[in-house]
């Protein structure tokens, strides 16, 4: 536990790695969601699959950002 504490906040130009994470989840979610908006208004053909891959993106970078955070504590 003590290895992923000290990950947590590894320091990467003045910025902590958890705070990066947090960064390109939200980035990946909002990456998602406007991959399914404009499909879904027609505004851009843009294949399912790439809105899947996005998903998985989202999932695994939170659910390491998540780890990494509730390790800090435990």
């Amino acid at each position: 536990m003590t290895f992923l504490q000290d990950l947590a906040y590894a320091s990467f130009l003045n910025f902590p790695l958890i705070g990066y994470l947090g960064v390109f989840s939200y980035l990946s979610l909002v990456a998602t969601a406007t991959v399914s908006i404009l499909t879904r208004r027609r505004i851009a053909k843009i294949p399912m699959r790439i809105h899947f891959r996005l998903a998985y993106l989202t999932l695994t970078l939170a659910t390491v950002h998540a780890i990494i955070a509730l390790a800090v504590y435990l």
